[in-house]
């Protein structure tokens, strides 16, 4: 799976769907194309210092690693935020958010509001 690298890339993940969960916020962009997904890893300062916000992005790169080829879909982009519980989380019950997730964002009627989770 590729990495998403550029903060335009990120910032397009951003204006499209999102599901938060307990371990993981998840956004979504349906890039409409046949590329392969692409996912992206991010945590806000507000989580701690680099050391702890290194640890939690880690954690979600294993977890997605895991998680995300049996859900993702061609052509879209992923962005995964860290959140308090990241750091904490039991590793199965992360991978689950991944999960649980990606299938809600994918689940959504495109038709309808570009927010999902509030």
């Amino acid at each position: 799976m590729e990495r998403l690298l550029r903060r335009r890339d990120f910032l397009s993940a951003a204006k499209g769907r999102f599901v938060p969960q307990s371990g993981v916020l998840v956004q979504a962009r349906d890039r409409q194309d046949e590329k392969p997904p692409r996912v992206g890893f991010t945590c806000t300062k507000k989580l701690g210092n680099a050391v702890m916000r290194n640890r939690i992005r880690r954690r979600l790169k294993e977890a997605a690693r895991l998680a995300l080829p049996a859900v993702a879909r061609t052509g879209f982009d992923y962005v995964l935020i860290g959140r308090e519980a990241s750091a904490t989380r039991g590793f199965e019950a992360l991978q689950n958010d991944i999960i649980s997730a990606v299938s809600k964002l994918h689940a959504a009627k495109p038709a309808s509001a570009t927010r999902t989770g509030q």
